[in-house]
């Protein structure tokens, strides 16, 4: 379907920002601003699909083929298991106040995700002798993946790994794709070490995704995996569906701008480009009922595209300038939360001096900052929540990446000899309604009575 944007008469003749009138837009054309760059994964998958076979056939094999094919990365030389002589390196080439940096962050981080833990058990008395509860452990063993495409990302490993560890998974493997000189990101293997992973590979894309679900001679199979990714790195998960566990859908970012007529435009400029600058592939809004906002937000935006890299501006400029981005103009607050809910965003800033009026009307988004000070780089990298979310629209029915993601639950039950009597007359009514005789005869007069003490 194409859409004719729609541009307000007004707006600077310079500005290459897309403005999308809400007021003159139908509603298949504001649908067509929803649509995300990995919701249409069929072409990957099936290029991804090789790949994902010659992993699990050749093992160690494939992963050195496919470095020097994708990655340029000669790993017979630096090997697939990052060296102690790498990370020590790392440590060498990274800037102390870097690495204070990352300290830093990590605390908050995890100071977050061990509020966040689920207590190990608990158990609630239902009735006189009835108890019921659930019980919390980690999985046996996890990947988590740290992007390299478009740039390195030690907050990534921090914001995948300290969940995992805060969960206390036994085994915690990082995979990140090797740079041209067959190395990992030098701050990424320092976030892994403050974050509390020992084991780093060096793997990438669908290959890595391979390798977690079947295993390698040098890269351990895991149950899960986490952690953002392209759409090489999402086809491959659709295909090992069922094989390894990846419950968060992080692909490209999208954000939502959500400014009233209190926000200053310079803000709104600035908190807009930071998820624009990310890629091509990535979705950017502002938001506004205030033209005015809306016009002074684009000469702004023109300005600060100005002070930013060639490569960002131009990643920037390809996403506001169509209908994965721009300026929505909305004709009602209603509205503008109508369109909030609709997107379901990844990231959703809201600018407002009063930010808590317009919080209790958002349904749908991964991750909510509020006022004119919480701009979402901070949240990206220092804030304490987790910043690997729920992308393209599945913020309507899934949440952040958490500790939880790393756990598994059992229910937990113990009864008794007054609460076994209590229920098994229901229990027999049910199984036999249902033609279940068996469950029926283990509440029965055939079950012996006082076999042993109870004990809680």
């Amino acid at each position: 379907m194409t859409m004719t944007t729609q541009r307000h008469s007004d707006r600077p003749a310079s500005s290459t920002t897309a403005f999308h009138d809400l007021t003159a837009m139908t509603r298949d054309e504001i649908s067509c601003l929803f649509v995300r760059a990995e919701q249409d994964l069929e072409p990957f998958v099936e290029k991804a699909r090789p790949i994902v076979d010659a992993v699990r056939n050749d093992g160690d094999a494939a992963v050195i083929r496919y470095a020097r094919e994708f990655d340029g990365a000669d790993l017979t030389k630096t090997g697939i298991v990052v060296s102690d002589r790498e990370f020590a390196d790392a440590f060498d080439a990274v800037d102390p106040a870097m690495i204070e940096t990352l300290e830093f962050a990590a605390d908050n981080i995890r100071r977050f995700h061990e509020a966040q833990r689920p207590g190990e058990m608990w158990m609630k008395e239902m009735s006189r002798g009835v108890f019921a509860g659930e019980r919390w452990t980690p999985v046996d063993s996890a990947a988590v993946y740290v992007p390299r495409g478009k740039g390195s990302f030690p907050s990534v490993a921090l914001m995948t790994a300290i969940p995992a560890v805060v969960a206390k998974v036994p085994q915690i493997v990082l995979l990140t794709p090797a740079g041209s000189d067959g190395k990992a990101d030098a701050a990424t293997l320092i976030a892994a070490r403050i974050a509390g992973v020992e084991l780093v590979c060096k793997a990438g894309g669908a290959v890595a995704v391979a390798a977690a679900a079947f295993g390698t001679a040098s890269i351990p199979r895991c149950s899960r995996l986490e952690g953002p990714g392209s759409p090489w790195v999402l086809a491959a998960k659709r295909l090992l569906h069922g094989v390894l566990t990846s419950r968060v859908p992080a692909g490209p970012s999208d954000s939502i701008v959500l400014a009233d007529e209190t926000a200053d435009p310079r803000t709104a400029a600035l908190d807009l480009l930071i998820e624009a600058e990310h890629g091509p592939d990535s979705s950017a809004f502002l938001v506004t009922t205030c033209r005015r906002l809306a016009e002074e937000a684009m000469v702004e935006i023109d300005s600060l595209l100005g002070q930013m890299n060639a490569t960002r501006a131009g990643f920037a400029r390809a996403v506001l300038g169509g209908t994965r981005g721009g300026i929505v103009f909305a004709p009602s607050i209603e509205k503008a939360y109508g369109f909030v809910n609709d997107c379901a965003p990844e990231h959703l800033q809201i600018l407002s001096d009063s930010p808590f009026d317009h919080l209790s009307e958002i349904r749908n988004a991964s991750e909510i900052l509020l006022g004119h000070h919480a701009p979402g780089s901070i949240a990206n990298y220092v804030l304490g929540p987790n910043a690997v979310l729920p992308t393209a629209g599945s913020a309507r029915n899934q949440s952040p990446l958490g500790v939880a993601d790393f756990m598994k639950s059992a229910s937990v039950g113990y009864l008794t000899e007054r609460g076994y009597t209590s229920l098994a007359g229901h229990t027999r009514r049910f199984a036999q309604y249902e033609g279940f005789d068996a469950h029926a005869n283990a509440v029965s007069s055939l079950r012996p009575a006082g076999a042993s003490r109870d004990r809680l």
